[in-house]
């Protein structure tokens, strides 16, 4: 298929054509020497992918592929498509959210090139671990102990993630802000980081400033009783400051999630907690990569 064609796709087959694409440079063909070369990682990494799309199970997947001939030549899987256990033992695999959050920053390289002044909004959320409602729960007499809590940093205006942290619920916000601006850095360099009170810190403005070179602008939690607020960054976040700096376009990263979450689901399926992890990561590329 030319190059004009592939750009035209739309839909879960673009959405395959630039998981191969995309995930070229991170994955060698093959994990082993000694094995069978049947399918390569791409094909298995982007299979993973469509089947985060399509909201299915492994054999969901295998099932919707055996009657969609322009989606198997997307992925090169014309003549055999992979055992259902082939692709659940690739996903525990612990590289592939290192190789997500490579993909995710790569995509946010290209944004940040593409964007005049640009700024970022830094928020997290959480994926629930069952399928079952808060209120069935609550019914049942039973409390939500934990969740997978999604972080990330989204470009302002194009919503396109720059940096990925999956990880157990809950905790605090600031705990994964660390490998977050590790990640942002890499990627690339931005005028604002905007965030709300649930980063409130010094460490979080000096690091930004002083490391990254970007404007934080985030919104103080609470103060001295003489309405002073300590460290030098913190002091100056006064509501006149925050409104200056357009602390509103925080809630870009709100969208974001918003959209995450309706688009391709607020539950994830997966039982253990290294898959859930796998999976909540999946979720935030494909919807990605279908925007």
């Amino acid at each position: 298929m030319s190059e004009e064609k592939r750009e035209r796709l739309t839909g879960i087959e673009a959405v395959a054509a630039l998981a191969m694409r995309l995930s070229r440079p991170h994955l060698a063909d093959y994990g082993a020497t000694r094995s069978r070369h049947d399918f390569t990682q791409r094909q298995l990494l982007s299979c993973l992918i469509v089947r985060a799309y399509l909201k299915t199970t492994y054999r969901g997947l295998l099932e919707f592929l055996k009657i969609s001939p322009d989606l198997r030549r997307e992925l090169g899987l014309e003549d055999k498509l992979p055992h259902y256990s082939t692709l659940q033992k690739f996903s525990t695999r612990s590289q592939v959210v290192e190789i997500v959050q490579m993909i995710i920053a790569r995509i946010g390289e290209q944004a940040i090139k593409q964007s005049v002044h640009p700024a970022a909004a830094m928020d997290s959320t959480g994926l629930a671990t069952t399928t079952a409602s808060a209120y069935f729960q609550s019914r049942q007499g039973k409390k939500m102990r934990g969740w997978a809590k999604v972080s990330v940093i989204v470009l302002c205006g194009s919503l396109l993630p720059l940096a990925l942290v999956v990880d157990r619920g809950p905790s605090n916000d600031r705990v994964q802000v660390p490998e977050l601006l590790r990640q942002a850095q890499i990627t690339g360099h931005v005028e604002r980081l905007y965030a709300d009170a649930g980063y409130d810190a010094e460490w979080i403005h000096a690091q930004c400033r002083e490391q990254w070179g970007v404007e934080s602008v985030i919104k103080p939690n609470g103060q001295r009783a003489d309405g002073r607020r300590n460290g030098r960054w913190r002091a100056g976040m006064s509501p006149e400051h925050l409104k200056e700096r357009q602390l509103g376009r925080r809630w870009g990263v709100e969208t974001f999630f918003s959209g995450l979450k309706r688009t391709m689901g607020a539950a994830l399926n997966a039982r253990t907690p290294a898959q859930q992890l796998v999976e909540a990561a999946l979720k935030v590329l494909t919807y990605t990569l279908r925007r």
